[in-house]
């Protein structure tokens, strides 16, 4: 098990960071307020290889292993947590389309997914079927050299853009997850349309949108891996996501308590700074203590799913689950630490806590996590 940092891993971790501070920090509370989708950022993000973290170097990409990606991930939160989450999503669809896609598939749509001049989004949640996923009931029904699609996706990130690329879970046999197939559906596909962009407690400066499929005809070139091997693929794929996320909340967890730290240190009350009083020395102790936990365990996880060891998915889910409940409520503490002031959108904090919230919800609740982590428990 791996707990230092190379010099490669410095330099990414050093230049995520430096990205995140310089085109994502500053513009973050604005973009949350305007609801604004910084696409022209994404896709500067991508001329430095973020748009392609563990695409292979050999497709274009830049090959990174899922513990680089969480250092990354980490490093840009703490400029944006929901532009580094998004960046996560559209890094599991191009690394899918890698993995699985044919060589066609591969020349067609891995260029503009490195580039991010295609903007991915992964549909697998229904509005009947969200921690339940193998229930979806979303069609795609074989007509000759096409599938025809009907139904409908939720809470869909990245969704309603003219350049968006959807891989789809729909079923193409019997109800249940044998039956569930990955399809790609290009933007402007006819039948394809979008709901609103939700009005969202976070999370603000990414769209999110039910996806809607009235007869789409799909290619049967479109679709992604065996027909019925979609249910394997969706799951397979959230062991990554989930590292992401927790990644992400650890990356907006710091950002809120150094935010916290400079203020303690300026601010005076009884006429000493607040940060010497010993009552919130001690706190501040414990949310640092808290977060390096949460950091060493999600490295942990990262390591054991680039060394495919046998129980990582158990330690993923153990790791999603603590990091994020770590990530909010560090980021929860560190609003209380500024009074008032935490309370205001000018210092940033508040947007960290309602962005970190989503995180215990999205790529499996953390109750899912615990269901996860106790089968796997009681089968060993």
């Amino acid at each position: 098990m791996r707990f230092g940092l190379s010099d490669d891993d410095i330099a990414l971790q050093d230049m995520a960071r430096s990205f995140a501070s310089e085109a994502l920090a500053p513009n973050a509370v604005e973009w949350d307020q305007a609801k604004h989708f910084p696409v022209d950022v994404l896709r500067t993000a991508a001329g430095l290889g973020m748009g392609s973290i563990y695409v292979s170097e050999a497709a274009g990409g830049t090959g990174l292993t899922r513990f680089q990606a969480a250092l990354i991930f980490e490093a840009l939160a703490t400029g944006c947590p929901t532009i580094s989450a998004y960046l996560s999503i559209h890094n599991m669809c191009a690394s899918m389309v890698d993995r699985l896609g044919t060589a066609e598939q591969k020349a067609k749509w891995l260029p503009g997914l490195i580039s991010m001049q295609l903007l991915a989004s992964y549909c697998l949640t229904e509005p009947g079927s969200g921690s339940d996923a193998a229930s979806l009931s979303t069609k795609a029904a074989r007509d000759g050299d096409h599938y025809v699609l009907n139904g409908q996706k939720q809470f869909i990130s990245g969704s309603g853009t003219d350049d968006g690329f959807y891989i789809v879970m729909a079923l193409t046999g019997e109800p249940g997850p044998k039956g569930i197939s990955a399809l790609i559906v290009e933007a402007n596909t006819p039948g394809l349309s979008f709901g609103a962009n939700e009005r969202k407690m976070g999370w603000n400066a990414q769209p999110t949108r039910a996806v809607v499929f009235d007869n789409v005809a799909i290619p049967v070139s479109n679709r992604l891996g065996a027909e019925g091997d979609g249910f394997k693929i969706a799951m397979t794929a959230l062991d990554g996501g989930r590292l992401n996320i927790a990644a992400c909340s650890l990356g907006g967890a710091q950002s809120a308590l150094d935010k916290a730290v400079a203020y303690m240190a300026e601010r005076r009350a009884f006429g000493q700074p607040l940060s010497a009083f010993q009552a919130l020395q001690f706190k501040i102790a414990d949310m640092a203590t808290e977060l390096e936990a949460a950091r060493i365990f999600l490295y942990a996880a990262a390591n054991a799913v680039d060394e495919n060891h046998p129980g990582k998915t158990r330690q993923v889910a153990m790791a999603k689950r603590f990091v994020t409940d770590t990530g909010f409520d560090v980021a929860n503490g560190a609003l209380q630490m500024l009074g008032g002031y935490g309370y205001l959108s000018d210092y940033g904090i508040e947007k960290i806590v309602r962005d970190l919230r989503v995180h215990q919800i999205l790529e499996g609740t953390n109750e899912i996590m615990r269901v996860i982590i106790a089968r796997d428990i009681f089968a060993a």
